[in-house]
């Protein structure tokens, strides 16, 4: 978990970078004695050289972009195989069962998560 000390630096770096004014240690230090916030002095440096090369706004607009665009291992061909023919879908379907329980068997004799 984050401590303190880096949310406020986080917070002040995203305040920052909302009102378009360049990420510094003179301005992140300013926006912390604003708001009475006392962090140790090596974190206003991390994070405004952390920040210094990237595009903060990018990464904020981006952050969640990723997420859902992955899949299983045939999820999406069971579906257009069941389009093209019925029978050879139930077929697959029924293979990927035994497919999946031939990878279940190779596990060491332990499960993570059953």
């Amino acid at each position: 978990m984050a401590s303190n000390d880096e949310l406020a630096c986080v917070y002040a770096a995203l305040i920052l970078m909302d009102d378009e004014v360049p990420i510094t240690v003179e301005k992140i230090n300013t926006i912390l004695k604003a708001a009475s916030v006392n962090v140790e002095p090596y974190w206003p440096g991390l994070f405004a050289k952390a920040v210094s090369g990237l595009d903060i706004k990018a990464l904020v607009a981006n952050v969640g972009s990723g997420v859902g665009s992955g899949g299983g291992g045939g999820g999406g061909a069971a579906p257009a195989a069941a389009a093209a023919s019925s029978a050879p879908a139930a077929e697959a379907k029924k293979e990927e069962k035994e497919e999946e329980a031939e990878e279940s068997d190779d596990d060491m004799g332990f499960s993570l998560f059953g």
